[in-house]
C-alpha cells in the first residue's frame, strides 16, 4: 500500500480541512507532515463550524487513527484548546490521536521571538502569524530545539532553562515589547500535562509500520504550496517545506511510497499577509470577492486579499507537487458575477509575456494577462451531480482542466461536509 497526499495549491487557506475530512473515510490514517498552529483548517457539519490548527483533520472520523508527524511543531498551549473543543464536541480522540516523538516544541520564548522580530520589520513586515513558527524552526535548524520526546527525560527544565536563557540574549537586539513571559510560561507548563496524556510514538517506524500491513494513509499539507521555504515567494513565505517532498522528510517516508498526489485550488485566489500576489485586485470586484468568500483568516481573522484565479501560478505548483487530480473549492462564490477572469500569463516590467512564475517574482511588477469566462449566475445550492451543474460552471470546470491538463475530481459547493461534487468516474483515491 502507498500513501497519498493532499496539499494546498495556493497561499494557504484553499479548504483543505473539509476535504480531508471527506476522504479520511477511505483511509485508515490521516498524518500532518509540516507547520503548527499557523495553520487554520476549518470543518463545517451539522451547523457547527470546527477549526483545527494541530490536529489532523481526520480526528471527526470514528475508528480513524490521525498522526501529528515529526515535521510538525507543536504549541502544547494551542493542542490543549484544540483538545478540549475536541472534548465539548464529545468526540472520542484518546486512543485515535498520535503524536511524533520528534515534533518540535513552540516555547513561549519563541513567540516572544516573533513577535519583537516582526515588530522590528516596520513596514518590510513579512505577514507572520505570531505563533513562534519562524523561530523554532530555526532553532530545530539549529539543532538545540526541543521535542515532543523531551518531555519525558529527567534534564528537560534544565534544557528548557538553557532554550529560554539563549532567546532571552536575541530579544536584546530588538525593541522593547509588551509580552508577559511569566504568565505565557505558567500555561504552557500546565500544558504538557495534556500532551503527556496523549501516546507519543517513534512516528516514522509507526506510519512505515502501517503502509506494510496494508493500511491506506492520507498525508495531510497545512499551509499552500505558495508559501513553501524553497519555492514558495521567499522571503514571504512559511519556515517548513509544505509542498509534496515535505512529506517525506515529515513523516520518514520514502519518495517511492507516494500515490495519488490531490492538488486544492479555489475558484479564485487569496492570500493573508504581506508578499507577491500577481492576480490581486484592490477595487470593488476584490471587495465583493472578499465579502460573498468571508475571507478572514481561520487563525488570524485577517481580512484576506482577493483575486482571480492565477493559471501560471496553479501550472508551477501542480509541476513541483506532482499533482495527480485536482480538487476546485468555493466555486460557489462566483455564483454572482456575471464574468469571471483568469490571469493567463504575466507581462513583465520589459514588456514581455510569459507564462511560467519568474524568480523575481517578489522584486519584479508582474501584470498579469487575463481570459474572460461567462458566468453562470446562479445558485448551485441543492446540486450534487456534476451533471446538474449550470452549463456555464461545467464549461467553467472544462476551461480550467484544459489549461491545467489535470483531471478535476471534486467540486465545493459550500462549506458543509454534503455540498461537495464527485467526479466519480475520474476519482483515483
Amino acid at each position: 500500500m502507498k500513501i497519498d497526499v493532499i496539499l494546498g495549491l495556493q497561499w494557504g487557506d484553499e479548504g483543505k480541512g473539509k476535504i480531508v475530512d471527506y476522504l479520511a473515510t477511505k483511509y485508515d490514517m490521516v498524518a500532518r507532515f509540516q507547520g503548527g498552529p499557523n495553520a487554520g483548517h476549518t470543518l463545517k457539519f451539522d451547523g457547527k463550524k470546527y477549526v483545527l490548527h494541530t490536529i489532523p483533520s481526520g480526528i471527526f472520523r470514528e475508528d480513524l487513527m490521525n498522526l501529528i508527524g515529526n515535521g510538525v511543531v507543536i504549541d502544547p498551549i494551542t493542542l490543549e484548546k484544540e483538545i478540549k473543543n475536541l472534548e465539548a464536541a464529545d468526540v472520542k480522540y484518546h486512543d485515535r490521536l498520535l503524536v511524533a516523538k520528534k515534533a518540535h516544541l513552540i516555547l513561549p520564548t519563541h513567540r516572544y521571538l516573533d513577535a519583537a522580530s516582526e515588530a522590528a520589520k516596520g513596514k518590510d513586515k513579512i505577514g507572520s502569524t505570531l505563533k513562534g513558527i519562524g523561530p523554532t524552526y530555526m532553532d530545530k535548524t539549529g539543532r538545540n530545539g526541543l521535542r515532543v520526546g523531551d518531555i519525558y527525560h529527567e534534564s528537560f527544565h534544565e534544557r528548557y532553562d538553557a532554550l529560554k536563557a539563549k532567546h532571552l540574549e536575541l530579544l536584546k537586539i530588538y525593541p522593547s515589547i509588551e509580552f508577559n513571559l511569566e504568565e505565557e510560561e505558567e500555561k504552557w507548563f500546565n500544558s504538557l500535562a495534556t500532551l503527556r496524556s496523549l501516546k507519543a510514538v517513534d512516528g516514522e517506524w509507526y506510519i512505515n509500520k502501517a503502509i506494510k500491513e496494508g493500511k491506506r494513509v492520507l498525508a495531510e499539507g497545512a499551509q499552500g504550496s505558495m508559501l513553501d521555504i524553497d519555492f514558495g515567494t521567499y522571503p514571504f513565505v512559511t519556515s517548513s517545506n509544505t509542498i509534496t517532498a515535505g512529506v517525506c522528510t515529515g513523516l520518514g517516508v520514502a519518495p517511492q511510497l507516494i500515490d495519488q498526489v490531490i492538488g486544492i485550488t479555489k475558484a479564485y485566489c487569496t492570500r493573508v499577509g504581506g508578499g507577491p500576489f500577481p492576480t490581486e485586485l484592490h477595487g470593488e470586484v476584490g471587495e465583493k470577492l472578499r465579502k460573498e468568500g468571508a475571507e478572514f483568516g481561520a487563525t488570524t481573522g485577517r481580512p484576506r486579499r482577493c483575486g482571480w484565479i492565477d493559471l501560471p501560478q496553479l501550472k508551477y505548483t501542480i509541476m513541483i507537487n506532482g499533482v495527480t487530480q485536482l480538487v476546485i473549492t468555493k466555486i460557489d462564490i462566483l455564483n454572482i458575477f456575471d464574468s469571471i477572469k483568469a490571469g493567463v500569463k504575466y507581462q513583465r516590467e520589459d514588456g514581455s509575456e510569459t507564462d511560467m512564475l519568474p524568480y523575481d517574482v517578489v522584486v519584479e511588477d508582474l501584470k498579469p494577462i487575463w481570459e474572460d469566462i461567462e458566468g453562470w449566475g446562479s445558485s448551485l445550492e441543492g446540486i450534487d451531480t456534476y451533471e446538474d451543474l449550470p452549463a456555464k460552471a461545467q464549461d467553467f470546470i472544462s476551461y480550467l482542466e484544459k489549461k491545467l491538463e489535470v483531471p478535476i475530481t471534486m467540486i465545493s459547493t459550500g462549506p458543509e461536509r454534503q455540498e461537495l461534487i464527485l467526479r466519480t468516474a475520474d476519482l483515483a483515491v
